[in-house]
């Protein structure tokens, strides 16, 4: 990987690229102008390498894809507080190899994020570090336990653009609907990890057969479910947005469905496990398969599939959770849940589109328009006067997915190992190459 810093307004041509933009329905042979930080120009008149272009530096595309830069709805960033599992900057670095130059960050940090001090912490330093840019959630509760609402409205001035107990699940069914309520009188988009937390409480993996016969302790899929049909009948009854992270099971994805067929303001995203592994991933106790939630069994990713053609589920998101080593090394029930995804996240999605299941389009727009109109990001678009994030990449290039190599600073991915056709080429953040392969 190498790195450069370009210098400030100059006009740059991404030339002879298959330019995509999804929010558009755009695909054509063309490329981008860019000059400083925006976008100026684009369209079919950038399709040829030797074309004049005037007084610019010019990057052949060499026919490869230039889309807008992905947008990542879920991301733990893990500073402050755990930079023994990663850090600003490391997590930048493994974003902008996978093309992702937005991402929004949990709120369980150390200090948690429900004070607008750690709110503008993060923010400025993302800026300082230069690469993906990064957009804090807000606490939905204080301390993230759960009881007392945290100040949304002036966490909302500082700059959250959401609001989450990240990987807990707000209980109380009573603090959901105050929370709903109030995010509604202010527009404020409310997110939920759908778990019931006495069902899930010392789970190790999917409640089955495969847990039994490993000895281990089951998560049912009724933690998720009845979490998510609550939450909807709340939104439904108060009027908020309400937004789910990561679904895996096929009854909460058909909960979603009539909800949105009833018109109740809720959205959902899931991640790249939940629909191109299941709980035979866990293997001989494989502790880089235990995630949160847990990886289902085959109907249910079958189910997250069907979610993501219907349109049901609205987005991917690469669940990103760093854990260092000595976090994941242990027998399987003391391991930590989670893996990092960052770098693996458009690989992953592109299997969607080698599989047949989805055009190359529809799934682009789960991680780029789709996560930004969720959270009304100006992001995952390519418009002029739009900010220069971009992503290059080759959807046919195959590699090998190795933990070791990847830029983040944990190495538990879940894909290690894994066969990947789809690799990001270039990224460009405010119109600087911040990657290159």
């Amino acid at each position: 990987m190498s790195v450069k810093k370009d210098i400030a307004n100059k006009r740059v041509a991404y030339v002879n690229a298959r330019l995509i933009d999804p929010a558009s329905d755009l695909d054509i042979r063309g490329g981008v102008l860019t000059e400083g930080e925006k976008i100026v120009d684009f369209g079919p008149g950038y399709a040829k390498a030797n074309g004049h272009y005037g007084e610019v530096d010019v990057i052949d595309c060499d026919g490869a894809c230039l889309i807008p830069g992905l947008v990542d709805l879920r991301v733990q960033l893990r500073e402050p507080g755990e930079e023994h599992k990663g850090t600003l900057k490391s997590a930048g670095e493994a974003a902008t190899s996978g093309g992702v130059t937005s991402m929004l960050s949990l709120p369980n940090s150390t200090p948690v994020t429900d004070d607008m001090s750690v709110v503008e912490f993060v923010a400025r330093r993302a800026r300082l570090l230069g690469l993906s840019k990064v957009y804090p959630y807000g606490a939905i509760t204080k301390g993230l336990e759960g009881k007392d609402m945290a100040e949304m409205g002036m966490l909302a001035e500082s700059g959250a653009v959401a609001f989450t107990d990240g990987i807990r699940a707000v209980a109380s069914p009573k603090v959901m609907r105050k929370a709903l309520t109030y995010a509604r009188n202010y527009d404020l988009l409310i997110v939920q990890h759908p778990e019931e937390p006495s069902l899930a409480e010392g789970g190790d993996m999917n409640a089955g057969a495969l847990a039994i016969r490993m000895g281990l302790t089951g998560i049912p899929t009724v933690a998720e479910t009845i979490m998510v049909a609550r939450d909807v009948r709340l939104a439904e009854d108060t009027g908020g947005r309400l937004h789910f992270g990561h679904l895996s099971t096929a009854e909460s994805i058909d909960i979603i469905r009539r909800a949105k067929e009833r018109g109740v303001a809720v959205t959902c995203d899931t991640a790249p496990p939940y629909f191109s592994l299941n709980e035979l991933a866990v293997g001989e106790y494989r502790t880089f398969a235990k995630l949160s939630p847990p990886l289902r069994n085959e109907e249910d990713r079958q189910a997250v599939i069907e979610g993501l053609k219907d349109g049901t589920i609205d987005a991917i998101a690469s669940d990103h959770a760093p854990e260092d080593e000595d976090s994941k090394r242990l027998p399987f029930a003391q391991a930590a849940f989670g893996g990092v995804g960052l770098e693996t996240l458009l690989a992953i999605t592109l299997e969607l589109y080698h599989n047949k299941h989805m055009s190359l389009l529809e799934c682009l727009k789960k991680v780029t328009c789709n996560p930004a109109n969720i959270v009304r990001l100006p992001a995952g678009r390519i418009a002029k006067g739009a900010a220069a994030d971009l992503c290059l990449f080759d959807p046919e290039r195959g590699w090998k997915i190795d933990a070791d190599q990847l830029p983040s600073k944990s190495k538990n991915s879940p894909f290690d190992g894994r066969l990947a056709q789809g690799r990001c080429l270039r990224t460009v953040v405010d119109g600087r190459t911040v990657f290159e392969l």
